[in-house]
């Protein structure tokens, strides 16, 4: 779509290393967004360097979106970012996803009217993502030693045209590689700020997205994207997000009241 202007929305926290290399990827793209919005869960004073440094060098604007560390609040961080985005269309990524050159024009070839786009990701072995920090991001390849899920990895039209799929199903939904259309966020709400520590604020999103008629749509082998190592976050607040997505799903809802109306 020729209109598309896309926000790329990049979640961070306390991991500048990553948040830098993901950044410099999204620098590379054949066809570059109209911004960056850096979304910062709060992180400390390297965090801001790193986003100083990269708006030095880019060719379109690169906005640090920050509030106060008081634990995990991703929900809030993505709503503030996407209440300042002026794309009408939005990328999410998080800052531990380094982007192949041409992430941002496949994504914009799957948009579509009415539909949200659920993308894949490699997922990349310690000992590679030392190499990346080391070296940069031209130390990865798709052979690269440490890569896993290589098949994710292959990038061909033909295939993405082939094997790429529409549904309705939440199983499966991840927003470290997730696009849709800014105005379908805002009838929902954004995302529920109610999630507070890791886990199930994307399905709960994706949830009242599918509730409000807006289609997912599974781009295979395009928009690649190549996850980070990193340890595991705590999962201490999951029953208590898992019974909200509940709540979401029984209640068919589409609206959340602690939600991105508050950002603008």
């Amino acid at each position: 779509m020729d209109d598309l202007q896309v926000s790329l929305i990049v979640t961070t926290y306390n991991w500048p290393q990553a948040l830098e290399v993901s950044l410099q990827s999204a620098l590379a793209q054949t066809r570059p967004p109209l911004e960056i919005i850096v979304a910062d869960d709060g992180s400390g004073e390297s965090t801001a360097e790193v986003v100083k440094k990269i708006q030095q060098s880019a060719p379109f604007d690169v906005i640090h979106s920050w509030h106060e560390d008081k634990g995990f609040r991703l929900a809030k961080s993505r709503n503030k970012a996407i209440a300042k985005a002026r794309g009408n269309y939005v990328i999410l990524i998080d800052g531990d996803i380094i982007l192949e050159k041409h992430f941002v024009g496949d994504h914009c070839a799957f948009a579509r009217t009415n539909c949200f786009v659920q993308g894949t990701r490699l997922l990349l072995g310690k000992q590679v993502s030392e190499a990346i920090f080391r070296k940069g991001i031209g130390a990865l390849h798709l052979f690269s030693k440490g890569v896993e899920n290589r098949k994710n990895g292959i990038r061909s039209a033909l295939l993405a045209k082939l094997f790429s799929f529409r549904c309705t199903r939440l199983k499966g939904v991840k927003t470290c590689n997730f696009a849709f259309w800014r105005e379908d966020a805002v009838k929902i709400n954004g995302f529920n700020e109610e999630f507070v520590g890791w886990g199930r604020e994307d399905s709960e999103f994706t949830a009242r997205l599918l509730n409000s008629g807006v289609i997912r749509q599974n781009v295979k082998f395009y928009a690649l994207g190549y996850h980070l190592y990193h340890s595991m976050n705590t999962r201490d607040r999951l029953a208590i997000n898992d019974s909200i997505l509940h709540r979401t799903i029984v209640e068919k809802s589409v609206w959340c009241d602690k939600g991105m109306n508050h950002h603008f």
